[in-house]
C-alpha cells in the first residue's frame, strides 16, 4: 500500500462501528473500501489501551483515554492527532490527509494544520451540524462550541459538510475566512431486513411490546429536547389515531419526569416508551414494518435516522426545516410546530390506503438510492480522497 492515499480519521470513538452517527459512517467508509488497493485508511478508536487491530483493511489504533468526565473527546481528539503526526512523520507517509470529524479541538485545530502541512500532507474537518445549538449543553459550553467551530473552519484545508444547508451556512456564518466547502453526506442501506415477519427476534419483541405490524408510529433518535420529543407526543394524544407511538430512545430519566410534567404522557397508553434497540437487523425489521415514521429532529445536518427511515419506512411524516427537506425532497410529507399541525397530518394518514403508503414508499427508496446510499458516498469519498483537492 505504499502508492496508496493514506488517509487517517479521527473524531469517532471506533470501529467496528456501534450505534452512532460517525461510527457507522467510518464503518461503512472502510467496508465499501475494503480491498481498494488506492486508498488506505488509519481510524482511531478510544479506548483504555493503545494497542492496534485491523478491520475492513483499515489499520485501527486504539488510544487510551483517561476517566475525566466531559473534557474526555477533547482529550482524545487531540491524543488522536498526535499520534496520527507520529506515525505519519515515522513512516513517512507523503501526502496524507487527516479527516477530523467534528468541531470540538478549535483551539488546536491551527497548531495540527500546520504540524501535517509541515509533513506534506492536508487537515479536513467535518463540521457536523449545530453542535452550539443542542439545549443540553451549559451556555459556557454552547460559547465554546461555536468558539471551536470558527476555529475550526478556518483553520483546515477543507471542509466537508454532510448537508448543503450546513455548507451554505459555513459560507454565511465565515464568509471568505472559511476553507474551501464540499458536500458529502451520510449514507444508508438500500436492502430489507434479513429478517422475516415471522422471525423469533421481531415477534418476540412484538409481544413483549404489545405492537404488531402496521400497528404504529416510529420515532428513533438521541432523548434530546431539540429532537421535539414534546410536541411530537402532544400533537399525538391529541389525534383520534387507533395506532401506537413507539420511542425508540435512550431515555433520560430528568428530561423524561419534564415530558410528563408537561403533557401527562403516561396517561395515554398509545404512548410507548421501548428503550433502545441495538440489534442492526430487527431495528431494520421494526422501520420497515411501521405504519408511519415520525421524525422532528431540527439541530444538524444530514440525520442517520431520517436516512434509515426513508431507506426503510414507506410513510415518513418530518418537522418541515431546510435539513429534513433537503434530504426527502418530496418523499416525504411535512408538519410544523404549529398547533394542530401534526395531530392533523396523523388523522388524515391514518386512513392513507396501502397504495398510497406503498407510493409514498417507493419515492423514498428511490431517493435514497440515487443520493444516498453507501456505495454512492463510498464513491465520493474515493473521489475526494484520489483527486485531493476536493474543491467544487
Amino acid at each position: 500500500m505504499s502508492d496508496a492515499q493514506h488517509v487517517f480519521i479521527v473524531g469517532s470513538k471506533g470501529i467496528p462501528g456501534k450505534y452512532g452517527g460517525y461510527e457507522t459512517f467510518v464503518d461503512k467508509l472502510t467496508e465499501y473500501h475494503e480491498g481498494n488497493q488506492a486508498i488506505q485508511y488509519h481510524v482511531a478508536c478510544k479506548s483504555t489501551d493503545n494497542s492496534e487491530f485491523e478491520y475492513h483493511g483499515a489499520r485501527c489504533f486504539n488510544v487510551k483515554v483517561p476517566e475525566i468526565g466531559s473534557a474526555q473527546a477533547i482529550w482524545y481528539d487531540i491524543a488522536a492527532l498526535a499520534r496520527c503526526v507520529q506515525y505519519i512523520k515515522a513512516h513517512q507517509i507523503k501526502h496524507p490527509i487527516v479527516y477530523v470529524l467534528a468541531c470540538r479541538i478549535g483551539p488546536v485545530c491551527g497548531y495540527f494544520q500546520k504540524r501535517v502541512h509541515q509533513l506534506g500532507g492536508m487537515l479536513w474537518v467535518n463540521p457536523d451540524g449545530h453542535e452550539w445549538m443542542r439545549a443540553k449543553w451549559s451556555a459556557p459550553v454552547r460559547k465554546y462550541w461555536k468558539f471551536s467551530e470558527s476555529l475550526m473552519a478556518k483553520n483546515c484545508d477543507l471542509l466537508i459538510c454532510d448537508s448543503k444547508n450546513i455548507e451554505k451556512y459555513i459560507h454565511k456564518e465565515y464568509g471568505a475566512k472559511a476553507a474551501p466547502t464540499t458536500f458529502a453526506a451520510y449514507g444508508a442501506e438500500t436492502r430489507r431486513s434479513e429478517l422475516a415477519d415471522d422471525d423469533a427476534k421481531i415477534v418476540d419483541w412484538y409481544k413483549e411490546h404489545g405492537l404488531g405490524k402496521d400497528g404504529y408510529y416510529l420515532v428513533v433518535g438521541r432523548f434530546v429536547p431539540e429532537n421535539n420529543y414534546e410536541i411530537m407526543m402532544r400533537e399525538f394524544m391529541k389525534s383520534d389515531s387507533k395506532r401506537d407511538f413507539v420511542l425508540i430512545t435512550n431515555v433520560s430519566d430528568k428530561f423524561l419526569r419534564e415530558l410528563e410534567s408537561r403533557t401527562g404522557f403516561s396517561a395515554d397508553p398509545r404512548i410507548k416508551f421501548v428503550g433502545t434497540v441495538y440489534d442492526q437487523e430487527l431495528l431494520m425489521k421494526i422501520r420497515e414494518n411501521a405504519y408511519a415514521y415520525c421524525h422532528g429532529h431540527e439541530v444538524g445536518g444530514t440525520n442517520p435516522s431520517l436516512l434509515e427511515a426513508l431507506s426503510s419506512t414507506d410513510l415518513n411524516l418530518l418537522l418541515d426545516v431546510g435539513f429534513n427537506r433537503e434530504v426527502a425532497e418530496d418523499s416525504a410529507l411535512y408538519w410544523s410546530k404549529c398547533d394542530g399541525s401534526l395531530s392533523e397530518l396523523i388523522n388524515l394518514v391514518d386512513k392513507m390506503n396501502p397504495s398510497e403508503r406503498a407510493g409514498m414508499g417507493s419515492l423514498a427508496k428511490k431517493r435514497i438510492s440515487e443520493a444516498y446510499s453507501w456505495q454512492y458516498i463510498a464513491d465520493a469519498y474515493e473521489a475526494l480522497f484520489i483527486s485531493s483537492d476536493g474543491e467544487d
